[in-house]
């Protein structure tokens, strides 16, 4: 049994487009057991009774940004160590060094293809 059968992503994007791409990329590596929230504060309370192995978030949604999520994720005792990769169209260096001052693990830039995807996923949990 490889890592991709015991692995369990969330995804968080309130864009249903996003989401489905990121969704369809995730089950074209062979991911089964991915679940998924449209907004910040409902995937903090969703992970925080049950933590995941990775989060792969968008950063921008209304409400709690995937930063802000991150953050909370940290804070968290049950969910410190879960990794995080945001997804982002934007180009920002203040974002990425916030980021990574939060702990996130990679970011993967808008758009991506799937196999960009399993790239960055296969950095933070290894070789799928």
């Amino acid at each position: 049994m490889g890592i991709k059968d015991k692995l369990h992503v969330m995804v968080v994007d309130d864009m249903s487009v996003s989401r489905g791409l990121i969704l369809q990329a995730l089950d074209w590596m062979g991911i089964q057991h991915v679940d998924y929230c449209v907004d910040g504060e409902s995937a903090l309370r969703k992970l925080a009774a049950r933590p995941v192995h990775l989060v792969i978030s968008d950063y921008n949604m209304p409400g709690m940004d995937g930063l802000g999520l991150l953050e909370g994720l940290r804070k968290g005792r049950t969910t410190q160590r879960i990794g995080f990769i945001l997804i982002t169209g934007s180009t920002d260096a203040g974002l990425m060094e916030r980021g990574n001052k939060l702990g996130m693990n990679n970011y993967i830039k808008k758009p991506f293809s799937p196999e960009a995807l399993k790239a960055g996923i296969e950095r933070v949990v290894g070789k799928l």
